[in-house]
């Protein structure tokens, strides 16, 4: 069973998808304090992440400049969520291996995980 990480400061994303990707039968482990979120990586080693570009204290792609500098789990697919508009942009310049803009499709997040983990 593949185990995707999702850290989103929203609960209620949070929420959602935990219980769409449990409904795809992933093993989902969620972060809503991206200061926490290095340090659970390191615990859990999830297969991928789901990652919020906005959060307070530390923005998404601080933690993605961050996991790409750290040896263990540099190589780590991440895909980053945003509904800003230069989003995208800003996942790619930090690191993302792909980028969903918020609101998001269901259907669309669970076919971009599916071309990193099978």
């Amino acid at each position: 069973m593949k185990t995707i990480m999702v850290c989103d400061d929203d609960q209620g994303i949070v929420d959602v998808l935990e219980i769409l990707l449990d409904a795809e039968g992933f093993n989902v482990i969620t972060e809503i304090n991206s200061t926490n979120l290095l340090k659970k990586i390191e615990v859990h080693k999830p297969d991928l992440l789901l990652l919020d570009l906005w959060m307070p204290l530390l923005s998404g792609d601080q933690v993605l400049k961050t996991i790409r500098n750290t040896e263990s789990i540099k190589k780590l697919p991440v895909i980053v969520l945003s509904a800003s508009v230069d989003g995208s942009d800003i996942a790619e310049d930090a690191g993302a291996n792909d980028f969903v803009a918020k609101p998001f499709n269901l259907d669309d997040i669970i076919n971009k995980i599916k071309v990193f983990l099978y």
